[in-house]
């Protein structure tokens, strides 16, 4: 099915542009790679593996896209579901809960920090459906609720993969 009107040619210049924005992207992740030591590390794999394995697939992407756009078009494209325009106000709390997340995250710790991003994020998604955001009652269950996800995520991290991540005590609880 197709979202062009009586089966016409579909704009290709879009379409070219998004995959020209993955090749953008693998370029600007591969630069990035070029920084990172090469060393072996754990079974002969250094720490600029992933990143250079992400880039290469990313440039196969785009420049599938590209392929795609250039001969024909996007092929078997549904109609859009969802609103036709963007939900600014649910945007803004998402993203201000991981904003928050990445500025408070050293100085109130990582357990506080991704709960109160789940609290944010959370409320966006309810405005998104147009649901009331939350009341006290409901924020505090959010809290709670994302103090409950964070703290084992927390736990596996720190204890048994000896990963660091910042704690508000030093007990490494919070």
């Amino acid at each position: 099915m197709s979202t062009s009107p009586s089966n016409s040619p579909p704009n290709v210049l879009p379409q070219t542009l998004i995959g020209a924005g993955a090749v953008l992207i693998a370029a600007v992740l591969a630069y990035g790679a070029l920084s990172i030591s090469s060393n072996a590390g754990y079974a002969g794999v250094g720490p600029n593996f992933l990143p250079w394995l992400v880039s290469a697939a990313m440039l196969v992407c785009g420049a599938w896209l590209i392929w795609e756009a250039r001969s024909g078009g996007f092929r078997e494209l549904e109609t859009p579901s969802g609103a036709a325009t963007g939900d600014w106000p649910a945007l803004a709390w998402v993203s201000a809960g991981v904003l928050g997340n990445a500025a408070l995250i050293t100085r109130i710790g990582f357990v506080l920090s991704c709960a109160l991003c789940f609290v944010l994020a959370v409320r966006g998604l309810r405005i998104s459906e147009g649901r009331a955001a939350g009341s006290v009652r409901q924020t505090l269950i959010d809290a709670v609720t994302g103090m409950l996800i964070a703290a084992p995520v927390f736990w596996m991290f720190s204890k048994v993969l000896a990963i660091n991540l910042p704690g508000l005590t030093s007990s490494g609880w919070l």
